[in-house]
């Protein structure tokens, strides 16, 4: 008793989540390297097709002792050995023996016989039904190896990056969802927000809250809403390293996207922009409060009022010497009297000596050079040179605070917040 040359392996991935079945059907057409003598003897065809048929009636124990009773047959052809892998990985498959499955997979991946299309197939059953079997310890080198030999595939690469998820591995959950993205915009696409919601959320698991930050940077920039928003100043915030000098531009930060409330918050940021030697700044963002009814209107109204009469006060003196200053800061070795004399000089309408004065200052090597280029940009932007400050924000660097501010600031500028 002959049976046909060889077997076809119907391999269905039929989603994300779904099982995979990869089904042998005697008779059918080939995916194999077929050779002459490809033929299967009466002794592991016959038994094989009792598999199939028991396979059909999802009776996987008959099926698999089927399987075995093939197997055991002494002096099997290469071809023999092959089909009856077939048959082994499509029971197992079904009955969700992942173990024996993935042994079987093996065999039929490492066979010259397999097509590289038909490998890869396979490489992804595997990979899936480990991961739907919640077998995550077996998924991840499985989808890995897919990875490598496949390369880049959006699902797989999420599959890879939950199965890291749900072992509580959420560093290298967040390596790979990390490197999913960056390959996104390095190639000039939109993460996509759920991409951007997990990493955050691995982020948040670690307790690392300088890369939890810029994860919501991100998804500030691309989907600009009032939740990540929040959450985003919240973080910033929050971080226990971010140096005191960048209190004050989170503090504007707030201002510009409506998170800034309490008059004392507002207070608080006018003394800043004075202890830093910035008055006029302190008193055009007082006018702003003031405009807009947040302060002048409370209980507070009176201290408020004093508080602008001295800010009004220290922008006149600051005024009467800007010339001074600006030379007294050129004369000096340190970076920062020539960027608070520049910044002030842009204040007051004188742009382009403001702007040069503090390039001065910058070629200073400043103690923070990633804040002061952050400064830089913002005199930029406060100076109505908006392209120039986003060109200066790019170029900000460093963890703790600085380059997330200087991305915020880009965003704000090129898409108001709503």
């Amino acid at each position: 008793m002959r049976f046909p040359r060889c077997s076809r392996a119907l391999l269905v991935a039929s989603s994300l989540l779904a099982a995979s079945s990869f089904v042998p059907v005697i008779g059918s057409s080939l995916i194999t390297v077929a050779h002459a003598e490809d033929q299967l003897s009466a002794k592991v065809g016959k038994p094989l097709q009792d598999a199939q048929t028991a396979l059909g009636a999802k009776n996987y124990a008959k099926a698999m002792s089927a399987v075995n009773t093939a197997d055991a047959v002494p002096g099997k052809t290469d071809y023999e050995k092959y089909t009856i892998a077939q048959m082994r990985a499509a029971v197992a498959a079904s009955s969700g023996d992942v173990a024996a499955a993935s042994k079987a997979y093996d065999v039929l991946i490492a066979s010259p016989r397999t097509p590289a299309a038909a490998k890869q197939q396979m490489l992804m059953a595997n990979a899936t039904m480990a991961y739907n079997a919640k077998d995550y310890a077996q998924a991840v080198p499985a989808i890995e190896r897919y990875l490598k030999i496949a390369g880049p595939n959006p699902q797989m690469q999420t599959l890879l990056v939950q199965s890291y998820y749900l072992q509580q591995d959420y560093k290298n959950a967040a390596r790979v969802q990390q490197d999913q993205i960056n390959a996104e915009i390095k190639a000039k696409h939109v993460p996509a927000e759920n991409q951007l919601q997990f990493l955050a959320t691995c982020y948040h698991q670690m307790k690392d809250s300088a890369n939890e930050t810029h994860a919501y940077v991100l998804l500030a920039k691309y989907y600009s809403k009032p939740d990540y928003w929040a959450m985003l100043i919240h973080n910033l915030a929050a971080d226990p390293q971010m140096p005191d000098a960048l209190t004050f531009n989170l503090e504007r930060l707030r201002m510009a996207t409506g998170v800034l409330k309490e008059p004392s918050d507002y207070m608080d940021m006018v003394e800043r922009a004075v202890q830093g030697g910035l008055p006029q700044l302190g008193l055009n963002l007082m006018n702003q409060a003031y405009a807009s009814g947040a302060l002048g209107k409370d209980a507070g109204a009176a201290r408020e009022a004093r508080l602008k009469a001295m800010v009004v006060k220290r922008a006149a003196e600051t005024k009467a010497s800007l010339t001074a200053d600006a030379e007294a800061a050129r004369k000096l070795p340190n970076a920062a009297p020539s960027l608070t004399a520049g910044y002030n000089l842009v204040l007051d309408g004188q742009v382009d000596a403001g702007l040069a004065l503090m390039r001065e200052g910058l070629a200073k090597k400043p103690v923070a050079p990633e804040g002061a280029k952050l400064q830089y940009g913002m005199a930029q932007m406060d100076g109505g040179r908006k392209d120039d400050a986003i060109k200066t924000f790019a170029d900000v660097h460093g963890d703790h605070g600085a380059q997330d501010l200087a991305q915020l600031w880009t965003l704000l500028i090129s898409k108001p917040s709503k």
